[in-house]
């Protein structure tokens, strides 16, 4: 018989251990990681919102420049440049490290908000001293919006979402008050109120007790028609057969009662608002086109590109227009408050919460005032309106959206 032959078993060779190269293997990347990386650290769909809303805005604010020689497009186009500048700084900027500097931030909103109160550098416009002049005019109050929402929200977030203290929350409420007892000295009663919004939303999205709220808003109505009344009751006559008054000066009056009746001033307050309307009505569906609106191309409408902005939009890019136009700010305001929810620190939340509050007090007001539906205060629109400086804060606001997005671990969450 044959002899079956014996398997054995073929044992592999060990590999050969690689020689060392002196250099680290790094481990292979995929192919698109650059693109994960962008994603992580920049919110696309915020920005491309934002971008949209900008372009849209300048190219209304250009159509109501080219009526006036009040304003330069050069001038716009530099101050959204320079803002996309410090919009890309403070996103990349923690801001966690301005939690519990609510005292410094106090100290810079006095200094801002009084500077043009200081000799030879105020300067006084339409009644306000509102203005220096530092080689060139800037408004440092609406710098101050910017570092008013940060002491607000640094402020409130001390209570851990719980302020159901009475005393606490007066003494809150007697800090918020600062900011808008120093504009009030210039006086800037639009940018007092953007303040008092500011601190309102700051109460009511840090935990603040209801009926604390609603007593606080029936004591500021209760305020204004106290001064209202004290106002015309010690008001005297002066030699032209007008009155002067104590508190409030008569275009702040006017300013605050026109909407009320619109016909009652059709040489003051009353003609801005009628003429405003006209622009309005004149853009029907579709508007009559870019550059082609005659209340502001012919001088009927006074503030064209700044105050009255939205009837020159309205006008000549019509209903349809207006509605991309808000559309675009529901877009930005949603999209910000879902980066406020997901957010798991109370100071961001509060935060992003009265950057929005302000835009949306600033929309509201802005566009009522327009359309004779809120008293007229001079709050420009944002991204919209003319006004380097206002697009300055309007982009710093947006870095620090942008930096409570990058900083709380939402980018990476949302993707893991």
């Amino acid at each position: 018989m044959a002899d079956i032959p014996q398997i054995t078993q073929i044992v592999p060779a060990e590999p050969k251990e690689p020689k060392p190269s002196g250099r680290p293997e790094r481990p292979e990347k995929p192919r698109f990681a650059w693109l994960e990386s962008l994603m992580t650290a920049v919110n696309i769909p915020f920005l491309l919102v934002v971008f949209v809303l900008v372009g849209y805005g300048l190219m209304v604010c250009a159509s109501a420049i080219s009526a006036t020689e009040n304003g330069s497009l050069s001038r716009q186009v530099m101050g959204i440049l320079a803002g996309l500048v410090i919009m890309v700084c403070v996103w990349h900027f923690d801001y966690r490290r301005l939690a519990g500097l609510s005292t410094l931030l106090l100290v810079v909103n006095v200094v801002l908000i009084l500077m043009p109160l200081l000799p030879f550098i105020g300067v006084e416009v339409n009644g306000a001293r509102s203005w220096v002049k530092i080689g060139t005019q800037v408004q440092p109050a609406e710098f101050a919006k910017v570092t008013v929402i940060l002491f607000a929200a640094s402020l409130v977030a001390r209570y851990e979402g719980r302020l159901d203290d009475l005393r606490e929350y007066l003494k809150a409420v007697g800090f918020l008050l600062i900011p808008f007892v120093c504009i009030m000295l210039q006086p800037d009663l639009g940018t007092g109120l953007v303040y008092l919004f500011i601190g309102g939303t700051a109460l009511v999205m840090g935990g603040a007790r209801p009926k604390y709220l609603v007593v606080t808003l029936l004591v500021a109505i209760a305020m204004v028609a106290l001064v209202l009344w004290a106002d015309e009751l010690f008001k005297y006559e002066t030699g032209d057969g007008g009155y002067e008054y104590h508190i409030l000066k008569e275009y702040q009056r006017a300013r605050l009662t026109v909407f009320l009746d619109p016909e009652a001033d059709q040489t003051g307050e009353g003609y801005n608002l009628a003429q405003a309307m006209i622009a309005i009505g004149a853009g029907g569906m579709f508007g009559v086109g870019l550059f082609n609106g005659t209340q502001a191309t012919y001088g009927y409408l006074p503030e064209a590109h700044t105050d009255f902005i939205f009837c020159v939009l309205c006008q000549e890019l019509g209903f349809v227009g207006a509605l991309f136009l808000l559309l675009l700010y529901a877009a930005l305001i949603f999209m910000s408050l879902r980066i406020a929810r997901n957010c798991g620190n109370l100071f961001g939340m509060l935060v992003v919460c009265c950057i929005v509050g302000m835009w949306l007090f600033q929309i509201l007001e802005n566009i009522g005032m327009t359309c004779g539906l809120m008293p007229i205060t001079g709050i420009p629109l944002p991204f919209v309106s003319f006004g380097s400086s206002f697009m300055l804060v309007n982009f710093t606001l947006l870095g620090l959206i942008g930096s409570v997005w990058s900083h709380n671990g939402i980018a990476t969450t949302r993707r893991s």
